[in-house]
């Protein structure tokens, strides 16, 4: 079993040559403090600066933050699957079957417009 860092920041920054205070200032910051707290996840970046930090770094969001997103996703497919029970125990209609499509289409890893029309 991989075992994943909850983000993958401070690896892409060395990777660049770039310094804390060079990310800051591309991240709109006054200081390298912030990006070292992001680094050692002591902080939580907002959606802006994690965007940011995928446009720099040109790596989707949810490869820097890896653990992090491996750990949510796995939260939000138990909630899924509670859902799922509540709807089936449901009258079955044409609303609760496309719910019920949209909660597979999530378990099979695909997208929410992958839905059949």
């Amino acid at each position: 079993m991989t075992i994943l860092l909850t983000n993958y920041l401070r690896t892409y920054r060395k990777r660049s040559g770039l310094t804390q205070d060079e990310v800051a200032y591309l991240l709109g910051l006054v200081s390298g403090s912030k990006v070292s707290r992001y680094e050692l996840y002591r902080r939580i970046p907002n959606l802006e600066t994690a965007l940011t930090y995928e446009a720099i770094f040109r790596t989707p969001v949810r490869e820097l933050f890896a653990g992090l997103f491996a750990e949510v996703e796995k939260k939000m497919l138990k909630r899924v699957g509670r859902l799922g029970k509540k709807f089936l125990a449901k009258p079955e209609t044409p609303l609760v079957n496309a719910k019920l499509e949209a909660l597979a289409v999530i378990l099979r890893g695909g997208r929410a417009t992958d839905r059949k029309q």
